[in-house]
């Protein structure tokens, strides 16, 4: 069989394992039906998320021009305490970060290959956690807004990392942690702003199981720039990386935007 279409981030379904979901515009596949099957993956070209032009991507699936101009690109969104909205001043369009921003945001806890902190929107959850590979997580406060969480992860960021160590993720190493004794720890830590939305006890500690087969020794990433046709058996599927029996890994999320050929 064969699939072929432009590349977007994996869509997650929580179960006991969880279910990942490739989304083409005539067709989807469910990734796990796959796990120890051989595939290959076939690059053929770009396409821009933003404006559908067939043009090198150059981040988070846009176009340079796209990345550079879209509100969905904005500082912000990797630095949440850069929000404005809150304050009404625009970055690149009020009205979209509005939308985005003045929302409730979760920040949390989660165990991936360490205890991390980080934001996300609540309808987000545990579909971020999912997508970074976390073992466990846990909220530690919800937020009206983006700002709120942004100045929150901030002052945390001063007892965890914020970035997850994606070779060891996949390889499964990870010192387990109680992210409910954590969580309680750190009550007097958050701004003064963000304290009256600290429940000690909300302990809604979340678990994901992923579908691995075997975990790698040792990781090598796929570039699909570099090596634009790759073949082999699939043996799991964590975080929003194909993980294949040779310990070559490869993350979808890297290359939203590709346009690829999945032969069966």
């Amino acid at each position: 069989m064969q699939y072929e279409g432009v590349l977007t981030k994996m869509q997650t379904e929580i179960g006991n394992p969880i279910q990942y979901y490739l989304i083409f515009e005539d067709s989807f596949l469910n990734v796990n039906q796959l796990l120890g099957k051989n595939l290959s993956v076939s690059f053929l070209g770009y396409q821009c998320l933003n404006c559908h032009k067939k043009k090198k991507i150059f981040r988070q699936g846009f176009c340079y021009d796209c990345f550079m101009s879209s509100a969905a690109a904005g500082d912000w969104i990797m630095k949440p305490e850069l929000s404005t909205a809150h304050l009404d001043i625009e970055d690149r369009d009020l009205a979209y970060e509005k939308r985005v921003q003045l929302q409730p945001h979760i920040v949390y806890l989660a165990l991936s290959s360490e205890v991390k902190v980080g934001v996300t929107r609540n309808t987000q959850v545990p579909t971020r956690w999912i997508d970074q590979g976390a073992v466990k997580a846990i909220p530690i406060v919800e937020v009206p807004n983006r700002y709120l969480a942004g100045i929150t992860e901030v002052a945390l960021k001063k007892l965890y990392s914020d970035k997850t160590n994606w070779q060891k993720m996949l390889k499964n190493e990870y010192i387990d942690a109680d992210l409910i004794k954590e969580k309680a720890s750190l009550r007097y830590i958050i701004p003064k702003e963000a304290q009256e939305f600290f429940d000690i006890d909300r302990h809604d500690l979340t678990e994901m199981y992923f579908p691995v087969l075997e975990y790698p020794k040792k990781v090598s990433s796929l570039n699909l720039d570099k090596t634009p046709q790759f073949s082999g058996k699939l043996t799991g599927i964590k975080g929003q990386y194909l993980i294949f029996e040779d310990g070559t890994v490869f993350n979808v999320r890297t290359f939203e935007g590709y346009v690829v050929r999945i032969d069966l």
